[in-house]
């Protein structure tokens, strides 16, 4: 793998993380990231989510607002996520404070959704118990009775989060797991880059 040099990165993570994530374009699933969490005991808790969206605010994924994981973001007030590219031995790690995003933004996005997710987002009560199988079942056939061939609109219970970073790692693989770690943290206006060990 190619090193990575102070004088390789972009003065902003934003910048940088742009410039890797085209690198990551054929790369399968490259908007899969870990998301973690806390709970109200302090435990952790991670899963996966997609990317779908960043810029200059954040990072902003989507979901069930009933969901555990908003539970905990809303509890919280923070995040950490992890994008890791196998093919280029290459990972970001994100942490930094979480809000909801408007409803405009949400409503936009779930707009772009496939209809049955669109459905499936009105059938699952996410992270709640199921009797079984056919209840969810029974559940989106309500769904698609209530809508018919008719616009699928956005739950109330569902919608975006933006991460906005305060610290952003970036990851390249090397030989001897002696790797390049560089991390970009808020100051002020600005960032500060640093080396890690690895």
């Amino acid at each position: 793998m190619p090193r990575l040099d102070r004088d390789d990165l972009e003065g902003d993570p934003i910048a940088q993380f742009a410039v890797w994530w085209d690198d990551a374009g054929d790369v399968p699933l490259r908007d899969s990231m870990t998301l973690a969490t806390v709970d109200d005991e302090s435990q952790p808790d991670a899963r996966m989510v997609l990317l779908k969206g960043f810029g200059d605010d954040g990072f902003r994924f989507f979901t069930n607002y009933e969901s555990a994981k908003a539970g905990q973001l809303d509890a919280s007030g923070h995040a950490a996520l992890i994008l890791y590219w196998r093919e280029l031995d290459r990972q970001v790690r994100i942490r930094g404070s979480v809000e909801r995003l408007g409803s405009d933004a949400s409503d936009e996005y779930f707009a772009t959704r496939r209809r049955d997710s669109q459905l499936g987002a009105w059938a699952s009560p996410q992270s709640r118990p199921l009797t079984d199988r056919a209840e969810l079942d029974s559940r989106l056939a309500e769904a698609e009775k209530r809508f018919g061939e008719g616009d699928v609109e956005r739950p109330p219970h569902w919608g975006g989060f933006l991460v906005r970073h305060e610290v952003v790692e970036f990851w390249q693989g090397q030989v001897g797991r002696l790797h390049d770690r560089f991390t970009y943290t808020r100051e002020g206006d600005g960032w500060t880059i640093e080396r890690l060990g690895p």
